[in-house]
């Protein structure tokens, strides 16, 4: 006797080959996305900006006050952020990694909250008339940034931010007279010479 078709099973229809391989791409592009480190750390822009940074310190020595010390800085911070923004987006758009999504957008919010805090704490302390401790607090809350933002990106670039660190911490308790020096010793210093490590490395 032939079956009733009313009393055969129905099985739902299997979604279709397309839409199971624009998941399967989905998922191994975040997955991707995820474990992949920022590799778009730009090293000549490090080089550039630690050249910078020497040319402001030379240029702050001479400032008879404070302020135009503490301008010649800010000064600095601006370029050396634009030149930061450039030269990374000039690198990712040559190895093809996207600045805002995945790593990038990583190391952007590992990077910020330091800097923020940094900003902030800067305007107290020169209300308060602690200039003395500005440059040892602008290393170490860089380097801070630099480490937490740089656990998305190669490995040598948490280093640098531990360097930064060292050199903020030995600010810290060193004379205040040279707190310019070590200004010129970070900003200037350490970013030419692991800038031209990560350019030789990383691909420019």
């Amino acid at each position: 006797m032939a079956a009733d078709p009313r009393t055969r099973m129905r099985f739902p229809e299997p979604p279709a080959l397309d839409d199971h391989a624009m998941e399967d791409l989905r998922f191994i592009r975040e997955t991707m996305e995820r474990s992949a480190s920022f590799t778009a750390i730009p090293g000549w822009g490090g080089v550039m900006i630690g050249a910078t940074a020497l040319a402001a310190a030379f240029v702050a020595s001479r400032q008879p006050v404070t302020r135009d010390w503490l301008v010649t800085w800010f000064v600095e911070g601006l370029v050396a952020l634009a030149i930061a923004g450039w030269a990374t987006h000039r690198k990712a758009r040559a190895v093809s990694i996207p600045l805002f999504s995945g790593p990038g957008k990583k190391f952007a919010i590992g990077l910020a909250p330091p800097l923020l805090a940094g900003a902030l704490l800067t305007v107290v302390l020169y209300r308060g008339g602690f200039f003395s401790i500005l440059p040892a607090m602008w290393l170490l809350l860089y380097g801070a940034g630099v480490v937490t933002g740089g656990a998305f990106s190669v490995k040598i670039v948490p280093v640098m931010g531990m360097c930064f660190m060292l050199v903020g911490a030995v600010a810290l308790f060193g004379p205040a007279a040279w707190g310019n020096a070590f200004m010129a010793a970070g900003f200037g210093g350490l970013h030419v010479l692991f800038g031209i490590v990560i350019a030789r490395r990383y691909g420019g």
